[in-house]
């Protein structure tokens, strides 16, 4: 291994003294793979430990905690008798060498209609010109969601998993309640900048709660955040560096930020030519490890973003495209990581039916090669 690249492989210990072996996690990247009760399967039993050699965390596709509350083809947390199924995904992860951090969450209006109805904060569809309008749930039903969250960390930690992140990104409903755009509710979780951090406050003290009854070992409790919104009135970089503040405060092992571009700039609320993520890294990074993710390819992004200060970098679709990155590097084979993906790779690098058809239908997702090298 060349030593520009030994920052990549300098161990981190995380607030609750677990100790990750290197820099690089697998971020957590939509599959679709799982059967249509949430159970796992062999498919991606298979496609996890093809790339959990290596990098030193695996956090999985988000794991709905709520029937209502899932994607199809997504795994579920929602009762007991999917613990089986998990353990042996956090035991394929495990035995690979990486921790083993399982991701939760509830869709609300972007999850898959139960009995043709979605939920949501608030009354307000995902698209204007939708049909489906979700109906807002009742200050009960929320108290449940909280609950569905603790019980789905119990049955995390018997499943055997490390720990867990908090899906409150990408438009999930975590992000509907923090975000003034869709929360606009009249009772106790809206109105004030704090009110509306009510629900995700109360739902990371009951997932604590149920790690300090259960878990006998450090157990992992991360946060996934979306720094901006691009609606208005919407989440702002201003918003989201208080909200991390606060965040921070509850004794969180990690903040995960969600991006397609580590090195993207804010696109409101600050007067800040800065990355997001260094702009993060600056604010909260001496009290909580921050994770970015964005469009890292090569050894040489990674180093580049180390140098950021931000201490933990994600790999999403490049581990899809290349498993053997950190091993190629260790090797001194560096030049030998694909960055892109051939049109005949998905058996040999073990993607799922599911999203090998998400990677072709969406346009420029992934660098795609034709037979003759051109990039589609």
């Amino acid at each position: 291994m060349k030593d520009i690249y030994q920052p990549i492989f300098e161990p981190l210990v995380l607030p609750n003294s677990i100790k990750l072996k290197n820099r690089i996690v697998m971020a957590p990247m939509t599959h679709g793979a799982s059967n249509t009760d949430g159970s796992i399967t062999d498919t991606e039993l298979k496609y996890y430990a093809r790339r959990a050699n290596g990098v030193s965390m695996v956090i999985t596709a988000g794991t709905w905690v709520m029937s209502n509350g899932g994607l199809s083809g997504s795994a579920a947390v929602d009762r007991d008798d999917m613990i089986p199924g998990l353990n042996t995904l956090a035991s394929v992860i495990k035995e690979h060498g990486a921790k083993a951090v399982l991701q939760i969450f509830h869709g609300g209006r972007k999850a898959a209609p139960v009995d043709g109805n979605t939920v949501c904060v608030s009354a307000l569809p995902e698209d204007k010109e939708a049909d489906l309008v979700p109906y807002e749930l009742t200050e009960a039903e929320i108290i449940q969601i909280i609950h569905a969250f603790g019980e789905a960390t119990r049955r995390a930690i018997e499943a055997g998993f490390d720990g867990v992140e908090i899906h409150g990104a990408n438009g999930c409903l975590l992000q509907q309640f923090f975000s003034p755009y869709t929360n606009r509710r009249t009772d106790r979780f809206v109105g004030s900048f704090e009110k509306r951090l009510t629900f995700p406050l109360q739902l990371i003290e009951e997932i604590q709660r149920v790690a300090r009854q259960h878990a006998k070992d450090p157990f992992i409790i991360g946060y996934r955040i979306s720094p901006e919104e691009p609606e208005t009135p919407g989440i702002t970089m201003a918003d989201t560096l208080e909200f991390i503040e606060i965040l921070v405060s509850k004794g969180l092992d990690y903040l995960h930020i969600s991006l397609n571009d580590f090195w993207s700039v804010p696109r409101r609320g600050i007067d800040d030519s800065r990355s997001r993520l260094e702009i993060i890294q600056e604010r909260v990074g001496h009290k909580v490890p921050v994770i970015g993710v964005g469009n890292i390819r090569t050894p040489q992004n990674a180093v580049k973003a180390l140098q950021s200060g931000v201490p933990i970098i994600a790999l999403g679709r490049e581990i899809i495209m290349e498993p053997d990155w950190i091993e190629k590097i260790a090797q001194g084979v560096e030049g030998e990581i694909k960055t892109t993906l051939s049109v005949k790779d998905q058996e040999k690098l073990i993607i799922p039916d599911s999203l090998w058809k998400f990677i072709i239908d969406i346009p420029d997702w992934f660098p795609l090669e034709r037979d003759d090298g051109s990039i589609i």
